[in-house]
């Protein structure tokens, strides 16, 4: 009886890492999404992207005329587009990938902020004249929105709580 549960747990954390797998796709990819649409939208011309979520997504515009309305596009598409799915999905993994990208990306900003590295999102958003007052408050709301709830849908998927009890819990969350 205890090798059933054991392969049970087994086969519950092997989904789980490949959930998270996917959690990074979908965030790289509409991280490097939101780039390309505000690109576009701010009169840019793609010259180059890279979307393979096994590199570090990037996409170049020249001439980029407004490079701010660009930069900005990943921290709000990249996280409106997953949300907006898993709204119109309603299903507890998508509310998962949701938050990861929420989380991801508001740790993404923070760390490149405190790295520096002028290749990043951070230090180009204030090259081109964004606020740090602007990025530390989408860091923290983000970084605890997303950590508070994606921490709770992985304690929910890992668990062996009842699949019912897991979608009332999420259900009263939202």
């Amino acid at each position: 009886m205890k090798s059933y549960r054991h392969v049970g747990s087994m086969i519950r954390w092997l989904q789980f890492l490949l959930l998270l797998v996917v959690c990074w796709m979908v965030m790289t990819f509409t991280h490097e999404v939101g780039h390309i649409l505000a690109g576009w939208v701010a009169g840019g011309h793609l010259h180059s992207a890279d979307l393979r979520p096994w590199h570090l997504p990037q996409s170049h515009f020249e001439p980029n005329p407004h490079p701010l309305i660009t930069l900005w596009g990943v921290p709000l598409l990249g996280i409106a587009i997953p949300v907006l799915i898993a709204v119109i999905v309603r299903h507890r993994l998508a509310w998962m990938i949701a938050h990861f990208c929420i989380l991801s990306n508001g740790i993404y900003l923070a760390v490149a902020w405190y790295t520096g590295d002028s290749h990043l999102d951070t230090a180009r958003l204030f090259a081109a004249g964004s606020s740090p007052v602007i990025v530390g408050i989408y860091c923290a709301l983000t970084i605890s929105t997303g950590y508070l709830r994606f921490r709770r849908d992985c304690i929910n998927f890992i668990s062996d709580a009842p699949t019912n009890e897991r979608k009332k819990t999420h259900a009263q969350s939202q």
